[in-house]
């Protein structure tokens, strides 16, 4: 299992950095690595959403089969990962200083055999998918901070 940890401190309080994140199909937005988000549910917020995520990471193309498991607005949104790779995932949002937000995005994942198993976990995860996911709350501070 890789498990991964990134945060960022966003200039922004944790509701306005929600109203950024809360639209599950805006991810693409600020994600390199979800190039489509499709619902398999007809609810598109809160626990019990269902959804493919299209996913490209370099020449690895895979459609991740994501649920919503943790919906706490202003404070977490929580995955459960049930395609190619499973796991587990969750953003988490903590108010820092009067207009601050520290948003710490958390995953734990298995990588099928194809894709390297517990040693595709560890350097996909520790090396390849942490520097993405940096670069993606780099992203999403700017989105945030610039609206």
């Amino acid at each position: 299992m890789g498990r991964i940890r990134v945060s960022i401190d966003i200039n922004a309080t944790p509701h306005k950095v929600w109203e950024v994140v809360e639209p599950v199909e805006r991810h693409i937005d600020w994600m390199a690595d979800a190039v489509a988000i499709r619902f398999q549910t007809e609810q598109t917020r809160g626990v019990g959403t269902s959804f493919f995520c299209d996913t490209k990471v370099g020449p690895i193309k895979l459609v991740d089969v994501m649920t919503i498991t943790a919906w706490e607005p202003e404070k977490v949104m929580g995955v459960k990962h049930t395609g190619v790779v499973t796991g587990t995932g969750e953003f988490t949002l903590e108010p820092i200083g009067s207009n601050g937000t520290r948003f710490t995005w958390t995953e734990s994942l298995d990588f099928p055999w194809w894709l390297g198993g517990p040693i595709g976990a560890f350097v996909g995860g520790q090396i390849v998918m942490k520097a993405i996911w940096r670069r993606n709350l780099r992203e999403l501070k700017k989105l945030v901070e610039n609206a």
